[in-house]
């Protein structure tokens, strides 16, 4: 796990206190540099280790544990009466005196949303917070994502900076598996009861990889599948990377898949290609340790050619 990290702060920089109540932003502001800054986080940002210590301002509405299928209805109740899904500590949130809070629009079900943000700074009137939304629905929209946070730091040569050395990693690798000609069709399964393909920004890493996504389409959301579509689809790979799951936990989860009729039939079963990846610390979160989830792909699909050190610890054979 690398976190290209722009450490050294001038002198001269301003001093923000920020609050960032997404881990993909969590992980940006420290890879510019500005770890110290923060203040407070979300109940889910828990990388680089160190900004486990700052007080959590928000936690979910909904009891987390359990299996997909009893989440998903959990969540889609709370949904259903227009609610939402996390809960923010307002006071705990104004005690910090933050300056800068970072959230994200881009889905109310997968983190603290601008809304909740909004409505729980809206009584704020001895001090001007500015609130930085993210909305990282493509790769693209990653490095803008990063270029904001760095812009409203005052400090834009910073995003270019680390936008820059995140590519060279991802073309270096492209380049690599582009003079492979070993295309493989994928599926990406983001969650397991009911079936969802992961979209966004996953399918543009698998075609980056070498590979070919059959079921998600870059930049649009993660849809709901069939599992008739899989079956029709099958693929020659299936990975497997819940929403906030690690691998154990997928692993447990995974007989509701192999009950289904017809999983020992598909072709990415019976060549033994089915894999877990640790969806929480890397493919669910849109910063900089994509260029890790891509090179997680990268050994999944071309393991004789790509040894980055992610095996065991980021992805695993499902056997």
């Amino acid at each position: 796990m690398r976190i290209v990290s722009l450490k050294r702060l001038e002198p001269y920089v301003l001093r923000h206190r920020i609050v960032s109540l997404i881990a993909s932003a969590t992980e940006i502001v420290c890879a510019l540099g500005f770890e110290d800054f923060l203040v407070g986080r979300s109940h889910e940002c828990d990388y680089p280790l160190g900004v486990q210590q700052l007080p959590a301002c928000s936690e979910p509405k909904f009891n987390i544990h359990g299996t997909s299928r009893e989440i998903d209805d959990r969540v889609k109740l709370i949904v259903r009466d227009s609610l939402s899904v996390y809960r923010i500590d307002t006071e705990k949130l104004k005690a910090l005196k933050p300056d800068i809070i970072i959230t994200q629009d881009h889905c109310e079900v997968c983190a603290v949303s601008l809304k909740d943000v909004q409505e729980a700074v809206c009584d704020w009137f001895e001090s001007e917070v500015k609130i930085v939304s993210l909305r990282p629905n493509a790769l693209a929209d990653v490095w803008q994502g990063i270029r904001q946070i760095a812009d409203a730091l005052g400090h834009p040569d910073r995003a270019e900076k680390l936008i820059k050395r995140c590519q060279e990693r991802m073309s270096a690798m492209v380049e690599k598996t582009k003079s492979l000609h070993q295309e493989q069709s994928v599926v990406c399964i983001e969650w397991i009861e009911p079936l969802m393909c992961a979209g966004n920004w996953v399918p543009e890493l698998v075609g980056m990889a070498g590979g070919r996504d059959l079921l998600g389409k870059s930049g649009e959301h993660s849809p709901w599948m069939s599992w008739e579509q899989l079956q029709e689809a099958n693929p020659d790979i299936i990975i497997v990377m819940p929403c906030g799951w690690d691998m154990e936990r997928i692993r447990q989860e995974m007989p509701v898949l192999m009950k289904k009729p017809g999983w020992h039939q598909l072709k990415a079963v019976r060549q033994n290609k089915v894999y877990l990846t640790d969806g929480n610390q890397y493919f669910n979160r849109p910063g900089p340790r994509l260029v890790d989830s891509l090179e997680i792909l990268a050994e999944i699909m071309h393991p004789q050619v790509f040894s980055f050190g992610h095996r065991g610890r980021g992805w695993q054979l499902f056997d």
